[in-house]
């Protein structure tokens, strides 16, 4: 046979109250005094009720579901990110709902899957979000905000590092400590963290008289950045620095240089852009641009609950500091 579920109808039943009661009684910030209340958790407790969250939210209209989107799993600095996101919602009552998505742009059925779950909001992170996916979210009443990067004239908000600010501040950076001939490794140019990390870099170079230098794409990932070292070395034996655009890469372009005999920091200085916990391995000693991910992380949430509870609808784009980290990649040539 099999187990007839617990229903809050059971719970009113056993604790002598309306079924009504029950939801107060398991709703936040409800009216319902703390006697009534003790009364009914001690009735759900022996007959082993746990409320339907998703049904509560059907009558609610409130899920207490965010959802977060996110493509590259692999490089270390999202998973760190959404554990930050799992720890900082919780603390706030809500649950996480992820979404891998396998595509530089969000799919319909991934939106859809956050409609059909009523997220309250979702939080995106290196995901592409195009012009209709906004508007199906705004349609849905969804809010949304772009993680780590954002979109020139969307409607949706963003929370980034401060990204021209660091890539010109690693070109002044390498230029003091005496290089003269710096490459830059990418990621994809259609992004913002891209194209304001690599314009900050060009700027701080051209100040110091340096017009052009050579960039090849490392896709912000291990073999991409391990790939682009070789083609970098390939176009110009004298290149004496290398600035990643992110971390994941900086490793990939280490171990072939390595591999090659060539000596870090000794021969070609590296430089990284994130700060994850690989970086400070021995194996490693990464130089890199620190993103203050728990200022982002907290301005994210602080910001999509604003826009949740309607205290905004105004989009947003907030620019965040980080900080240079020094460690054993970088060489002074001076």
């Amino acid at each position: 046979m099999k187990n007839k579920k617990v229903t809050a109808m059971d719970v009113a039943r056993l604790a002598g109250v309306s079924q009504s009661s029950v939801s107060r009684a398991f709703s936040e910030n409800s009216s319902i005094s703390s006697k009534k209340k003790k009364l009914i958790l001690e009735a759900a407790e022996q007959l082993g009720y746990q409320p339907n969250a998703i049904a509560r939210g059907l009558i609610t209209n409130q899920s207490r579901i965010i959802g977060i989107v996110m493509r590259n799993i692999q490089n270390p600095f999202y998973p760190e990110i959404l554990d930050k996101f799992y720890s900082r919602l919780a603390e706030k009552g809500y649950k996480v709902m992820f979404i891998n998505s396998q595509n530089n742009e969000i799919q319909e059925d991934e939106v859809s899957h956050l409609i059909e779950y009523s997220v309250e909001g979702a939080i995106i992170t290196d995901a592409l979000l195009t012009s209709s996916t906004v508007q199906k979210f705004t349609r849905n009443g969804i809010s949304v905000v772009l993680f780590n990067r954002y979109v020139n004239d969307s409607l949706s908000s963003a929370v980034v590092c401060d990204n021209f600010a660091a890539g010109k501040r690693i070109g002044h950076y390498l230029i003091e400590k005496g290089h003269e001939n710096p490459a830059f490794i990418s990621g994809p140019m259609n992004t913002s963290t891209t194209v304001d990390r690599k314009n900050g870099f060009q700027e701080a170079l051209k100040e110091h008289g340096i017009s052009s230098f050579l960039t090849e794409n490392g896709l912000y990932s291990y073999d991409g950045g391990f790939a682009a070292a070789e083609k970098l070395l390939e176009q110009d034996k004298k290149i004496d620095a290398i600035f990643c655009a992110n971390d994941i890469s900086a490793f990939g372009a280490m171990d072939y240089l390595k591999k090659q005999g060539i000596r870090i920091p000794e021969d070609i200085s590296v430089i990284g852009f994130d700060n994850v916990a690989m970086s400070d391995w021995s194996s490693y000693e990464l130089t890199t641009w620190h993103q203050p991910v728990d200022e982002m992380v907290d301005y994210s949430i602080n910001l999509l609950l604003k826009h949740i509870n309607g205290d905004t609808d105004a989009p947003e784009i907030q620019r965040i500091e980080g900080h240079l980290v020094e460690r054993g990649s970088v060489a002074d040539r001076r």
